[in-house]
């Protein structure tokens, strides 16, 4: 195979019209084979996957003929070969003659001046052999064709001229029909001219993109098994890409929006508070205009509700919580179901919440209350649900209740918040204790007030009775004022019969007026809100609309402060590192499972680089087939992440991380997954391709 340009060789010299081969490269033996030679095969070497029609369609794609111009001449040569019955039929299916037949058809159409058949019938039947040596005998009109044979006698009465070989050395050397003296081989020195051949008819071209295209994608689908299996790989890589991408954008999205603040207890990255830029209440025009701003998910307009623990007393646990409107509620019911009734409510915590896990147990159907540590603000209620946020994993529970309730803890949040002032006789009271503490009780008349019978000492006659007390509140939202008359004072003898209360020890010295009176101090419209958006990272955008609207903002995630107050650029970094050898890893497994994949279509690369392909172009469809079946890979994951996003496929982690994916992401997902394919198509190149074609072909039938 050494005047093929298809093998080395050790000893002795070759040349190619009279020029030394020696300093050959390998891109001139190529051009060589392109331009002067055509095989034919013992063993066929023929795609077995393609038809008839693409086994001697591809010698001319290679060669850089165009495909539409080629139809009638190959169907010409499957015709002089008499396979046309045969022509659109795997040669997989073909009988060993058929096969042979193929071969020789692909040689014809290929249009060299020179045909090397080896063994052209080692492996057929007496009869078929005969046909074919008819064939190649009839071929022989026209070009030089070479036939190496250890059954010389059987083409004996075609043969021109004799060389017998031994040991890798010319042992006879005889012309039985002379044609030319300048054709000869020499036994010191491998020589061989070329004057005296038919010339190559047509100019041989290097194969163009497009049929390098239609190659590749041929090659892509041609065996299913294992297209199934490289897509199985890339769909792997790809998912593997992206799992880790999301993860990577959720880490640093988590990280960023992590911390606390000593104000806000509901913490929530897609919270906004806003205010009139007048300070005024707020009123339904307000909240309609802030509705219509698009990213606007809901509205909480007594916002107070949201931060400052409260107790809840089930039983005898209590559960510290925050409260929250029941419309606003979006998470999975877990246990229970939605209130109905007004004394009704539910319980939501993060998904590793303690109480979660016991919750149908600790929670469910039973009795509640309401307090703040010392004073009841609601009771007979009942917890009806518990259910669970999927995008927290601990975090306070929360309390989700009707209007009526609300309200409730709304009034007992703004007393918090405020601060009360009492005037008497004009002088400020001022309060240690429960000493000179305005209190609410249902037994005080409207318009007065019980007062401790310590209150004479501050009169100016010794006696309180009908003197006027000013009750002032103040908080960061408005003041408020109630102005009521003593209507009695108590002592401990008579403390239970005014106001009904039994422990005067802890409530002596305070000043008592009436329930309703007292809770209308803090009942108020209100003056800050808070804006949930659907989209957190849109915040930017809404903050402006929100401003242009004519309010004042403050985004939560902006007050947090770092648990860890880890220095975030270092993270990233660190985080960049893990995804780089996240792909450099997976780069590696997937070049060996591929390898392993593409071991079988080792012959192919050899045996197009013995049609006339070069390495490149064999490396480019190599590239090309990867390519594609990558190109699918992504194109099913994009799918999968469209069902996600569309919730077709529910699962809520996965949709947890493609919320994270944008356009960009995509891109840079692409490129990654690209080089990745570039890669391993490189390296398996680099190791297939060292060799000869030759080599690489007994590599593979061994």
């Amino acid at each position: 195979m050494y005047f093929l340009g298809l093998d080395t060789y050790e000893e002795g010299e070759m040349y190619i019209n009279g020029e030394e081969t020696s300093g050959y490269t390998e891109k001139d033996f190529e051009n060589y084979r392109k331009k002067y030679i055509g095989n034919i095969f013992q063993n066929f070497n023929l795609v077995n996957s393609y038809t008839v029609y693409q086994n001697i369609e591809l010698v001319l794609l290679i060669n850089g003929y165009k495909k539409h111009k080629v139809k009638k001449q190959i169907l010409k040569v499957i015709d002089e070969v008499g396979l046309t019955k045969y022509k659109n039929t795997k040669v997989s299916k073909l009988s060993g003659g058929q096969k042979q037949r193929v071969a020789i058809a692909r040689a014809l159409i290929k249009e060299t001046p020179i045909i090397v058949a080896d063994e052209p019938t080692g492996n057929l039947d007496s009869k078929t052999a005969q046909s074919i040596i008819e064939l190649l005998h009839k071929v022989a009109k026209n070009k030089l064709v070479v036939v190496v044979t250890h059954n010389y006698e059987q083409i004996e009465k075609y043969a021109t001229r004799k060389l017998v070989m031994h040991d890798g050395k010319i042992i006879e050397d005889k012309v039985l029909e002379k044609k030319d003296e300048n054709t000869t081989i020499d036994n010191g020195e491998n020589y061989i001219s070329l004057s005296s051949i038919p010339k190559a008819q047509n100019k041989k071209k290097n194969i163009g993109f497009i049929n390098k295209l239609r190659l590749g994608v041929r090659n892509t689908f041609n065996i299913k098994i294992k297209f199934l299996l490289l897509l199985l790989v890339f769909f792997f890589v790809t998912i593997s890409v992206f799992a880790g991408y999301t993860s990577l954008k959720k880490q640093e999205y988590e990280q960023e929006n992590t911390g606390y603040n000593n104000y806000f207890d509901n913490t929530s990255n897609k919270r906004i508070l806003v205010k009139k830029k007048d300070n005024s209440e707020f009123t339904k025009k307000d909240y309609d205009k802030i509705n219509k701003i698009e990213n606007v998910d809901y509205i909480v307009e007594n916002d107070v509700v949201l931060d400052g623990l409260l107790n809840v007393k089930v039983g005898n646990s209590t559960v510290y919580t925050n409260f929250n409107d029941i419309k606003a509620f979006s998470g999975t019911i877990k246990y229970g179901r939605m209130p109905e009734k007004e004394n009704e409510v539910l319980m939501c915590g993060g998904y590793a919440n303690i109480y979660i896990e016991d919750a149908k147990n600790l929670l469910l159907n039973l009795d509640c209350e309401i307090n703040d540590g010392m004073e009841k603000i609601e009771k007979n209620l009942k917890i009806v649900g518990v259910a669970v946020n999927e995008e927290e994993m601990y975090g306070d529970m929360v309390c989700y209740a009707n209007t009526k309730v609300l309200e409730k803890v709304k009034n007992a949040k703004m007393k918090n918040l405020s601060t009360i002032t009492t005037e008497y006789n004009e002088k400020i009271l001022s309060q240690i204790g429960r000493q000179y503490e305005v209190l609410p009780n249902k037994n005080v008349p409207e318009g007065y007030a019980i007062v401790p019978q310590d209150m004479n000492y501050l009169a100016d006659y010794g006696y309180c009775i009908g003197d006027p007390i000013k009750i002032t509140i103040e908080n960061m939202y408005f003041t408020k004022e109630l102005e009521v008359e003593i209507y009695t004072y108590y002592e401990e003898y008579d403390f239970e019969d005014l106001t009904g209360l039994t422990d005067y020890q802890n409530n002596k010295g305070a000043i008592f007026v009436n329930k309703d009176e007292y809770n209308n101090l803090f009942k108020e419209g209100n003056f800050q809100s808070s804006v949930f958006i659907k989209d957190d990272r849109q915040a930017d955008t809404t903050l402006t609309e929100l401003e242009k609207a004519g309010f004042k903002t403050l985004y939560i995630k902006d007050t947090l402060q770092s648990f860890s107050g880890s220095n975030d650029p270092i993270v990233r970094v660190i985080n960049v590192v893990i995804v780089c050898v996240v792909c450099i890893v997976l780069c590696f497994i997937s070049y060996f499972i591929i390898k392993i994949i593409l071991k079988s279509r080792n012959v192919y690369f050899s045996t197009i680089r013995i049609l006339g392909a070069t390495r490149k172009n064999a490396k480019q469809l190599l590239k090309i087939e990867l390519f594609t079946v990558l190109n699918i890979a992504y194109l099913i994951v994009l799918l999968l992440i469209v069902l996600i996003n569309v919730n077709v496929i529910d699962i809520p982690y996965l949709y947890s991380l493609v919320t994270f994916l944008e356009l960009r992401d995509y891109v840079l997902a692409y490129i990654i997954l690209v080089l990745i394919s570039i890669l391993i198509a490189n390296t398996y190149s680099r190791k297939l391709f060292k060799k000869s074609a030759m080599d690489t072909y007994r590599d593979e039938e061994v």
